[in-house]
């Protein structure tokens, strides 16, 4: 799919489209309409649309208050929120880990039900609020996708539980080569070590430039998120995504029951 030319769009509203777009047009999170939010941020025309839309990624949104909160910052699509989220900075380390365990339970009592413990472990064993937190510590408790889990059974539930999880993740990668909208990236797959989730080794993948902050060449490092590029990543922002990764497989792995291996026994 070509991606227009931007319009003029608020910086944290535009980054956040990047990194949410494309599950969104997988039909996984937010409006249910999925080409809403890509047509209104390249419009650019109608900035509380934008926001409005955005509103609605029930699983991003209340991070981004948890954060904002958590820091003194009003908007919640301010710019620095919004990377703290997605990738990370040093936003997620003034969470305090009993309000974000607070804010996990009122949304997930429900949901969770009985799972609700083990979903909650991870954070004093160290998680902090970043994608990838509620990617390896809450999807695999409350259903993996909106819609369905991992399916299949034995050897199938477990490619099928990975291949989720590392799609779904935010990760980095090395552009080896670039065409128009299309990508070649190196990047790390998600494996399991026994019952641990691991990052195993490197593969090349393509993927979609789509809103990707402008023209990609090879070497440049990258985040993506499903199979598109989302932005091009500082060496501080490298840093971060790498940290906050490490930090939260780290907490999930330490869980009496680690949840992607629930997950993906479970089928």
């Amino acid at each position: 799919m070509k991606v227009a030319p931007l319009a003029a769009t608020a910086p944290g509203a535009l980054l956040f489209a990047r990194y949410a777009i494309p599950p969104n047009l997988l039909g996984f999170c937010g409006p249910a309409d999925s080409a809403e939010l890509l047509d209104a941020v390249r419009d650019g025309s109608d900035p509380s649309l934008v926001v409005d839309l955005e509103r609605r990624f029930d699983g991003a949104w209340p991070y981004l208050e948890l954060i904002a909160g958590s820091n003194g910052i009003g908007d919640p699509l301010d710019r620095r929120v919004v990377e703290a989220y997605w990738v990370g900075n040093e936003l997620v380390e003034r969470v305090p880990g009993r309000v974000m365990w607070a804010e996990l339970g009122e949304r997930f009592s429900t949901r969770a039900g009985r799972r609700l413990g083990p979903l909650l472990e991870a954070v004093p064993r160290g998680g902090v609020p970043q994608h990838n937190f509620h990617v390896f510590a809450v999807y695999p408790w409350v259903g993996l996708l909106r819609g369905g889990g991992a399916g299949g059974a034995g050897a199938g539930a477990v490619a099928a539980a990975l291949e989720v999880l590392d799609r779904c993740r935010i990760r980095w990668g090395t552009v080896e080569s670039a065409s128009g909208d299309r990508v070649t990236v190196q990047s790390r797959l998600l494996a399991f070590e026994g019952s641990r989730l691991v990052l195993g080794e490197a593969r090349s993948e393509h993927a979609q430039a789509g809103l990707s902050a402008g023209r990609l060449s090879p070497g440049d490092v990258v985040s993506l998120h499903w199979d598109w590029v989302c932005d091009r990543l500082s060496p501080s922002s490298l840093r971060w995504l790498r940290l906050c990764t490490r930090r939260n497989l780290e907490a999930v792995n330490a869980c009496a029951v680690p949840g992607p291996a629930v997950a993906a026994e479970r089928g």
